[in-house]
């Protein structure tokens, strides 16, 4: 079986998702453009250079509707000859597009791919679609379906987690974050998003609050507590669910929980002969794949049964992993992470995450894997591990390996 090798890794910098978000003009299909156009210029992709680009989008609706993928590669630099799909495992779309193109160039079926994804939540809601799991009482009274912002509120309370703890690691997302770009830790991928008249408009993460401690988030009320205590009361469904819980602890706010925002990534995923042909020098190999499917109402808790599921796969320990992204959906999925597996918040999310820079659902995948390989460059790291949790209660991984 071939390998499958990382070329190159592009993103936008991540708008607030806002009308005074500076991404908020620009459309998905012109941002996701503009990523392609990157990745195009930067390898001098010329003709059928890429088999296909693989493009996860989590709210397929609107202007995200119709197969996005092929729309960007119309409305790109791209060869027209290369066709596009559009693919959606919810927050793990970017990353199962870039896992999707790593196994089928591992299969044969293909020397390259650009796989990514773009979520514009600024200008198409998140929920729009009405998806099924949420709005059909016959599948949502049976999986005992509650938000997820209720879900990461139950791993807080089963698991053990205090709002200072959520707290806390929320302050040092935002620290690490700041840090990181004071120190131009992400120049190697970050592109300029320009208008439609070619003029800049967003070259940083704009959604961070550097200025961000304890006191301030203390402030905030608990995002969630009346959706689950008083209506639609869906602390009463988990606790069905999960009678051994008195009650649910709401510890989680718009300051410990992912960002709404607008962004794209891509990464160029292909074999050593396409290297070869075009006279590029490979990253990192895609190491292995995995994904799996969980409990649905505390949802959230993927990360954990897919990452021992990938080291149980492929013979490792997890003492073999240098560094981990782990997506900071909500602070109890970084903590729980980190309680299972013992692992230090040293080697976890080294550069802030979602917390602080915002979770644009569809890329967020292909994000957290260019970070990762970004910084086991620039720390000399061998092994790393990217991996989120899922809506409807799923959870995605990646492991690559720098060459």
């Amino acid at each position: 079986m071939a390998e499958a090798y990382i070329y190159d890794a592009v993103r936008s910098p991540r708008g607030k998702g806002r009308k005074d978000g500076s991404l908020h003009e620009v459309t998905s299909v012109r941002l996701s453009a503009q990523i392609l156009n990157a990745m195009k210029e930067r390898n001098n992709l010329d003709g059928h250079a890429v088999e296909d680009v693989i493009w996860g989008n989590v709210t397929q609706v609107g202007e995200q509707g119709g197969c996005l993928a092929r729309t960007a590669v119309l409305a790109s630099d791209l060869d027209e000859s290369i066709p596009g799909l559009a693919i959606n495992r919810f927050c793990a779309s970017g990353m199962e597009a870039v896992n999707l193109a790593a196994n089928q160039v591992k299969g044969g079926a293909g020397d390259a791919y650009i796989a990514g994804g773009v979520e514009m939540m600024g200008r198409v809601a998140m929920g729009s679609d009405g998806a099924a799991i949420a709005v059909d009482p016959s599948v949502a009274m049976e999986t005992y379906f509650v938000p997820q912002g209720i879900s990461a509120d139950i791993i807080a309370t089963e698991y053990g987690f205090s709002r200072d703890d959520a707290d806390a690691l929320a302050v040092e997302s935002q620290k690490r974050a700041k840090a990181a770009w004071d120190d131009s830790r992400f120049d190697k991928s970050v592109v300029t998003i320009r208008d439609q008249n070619g003029l800049p408009i967003l070259d940083h993460d704009e959604y961070m609050r550097p200025g961000t401690d304890m006191q301030a988030l203390g402030a905030l009320n608990a995002s969630f507590q009346q959706m689950g205590e008083v209506m639609p009361g869906f602390d009463a469904v988990a606790l069905m669910k999960y009678p051994h819980l008195e009650k649910i602890n709401h510890i989680h706010h718009a300051g410990n929980s992912s960002g709404i925002v607008d962004g794209s990534a891509a990464l160029l995923i292909g074999s050593k002969e396409f290297g070869e042909k075009h006279g590029l020098k490979a990253r990192a190999r895609i190491k292995a794949t995995a994904k799996i499917g969980t409990d649905p109402t505390i949802m959230l808790t993927g990360p954990v049964p897919v990452t021992r599921k990938i080291m149980a796969d492929n013979g490792m320990d997890i003492k073999d992993i240098d560094l981990f992204e782990v997506n900071e959906a909500f602070a109890s999925v970084v903590l729980r992470f980190m309680q299972a597996f013992d692992v230090d918040h040293s080697k976890v999310n080294v550069n802030g995450g979602s917390i602080a820079m915002g979770h644009p659902l569809g890329a967020t995948g292909a994000m957290i894997i260019g970070t990762l390989l970004d910084e086991m460059e620039r720390s000399d790291k061998e092994l790393g591990l990217a991996t989120l949790c899922i809506a409807s209660g799923m959870g995605a991984a990646t492991i690559i390996e720098r060459v």
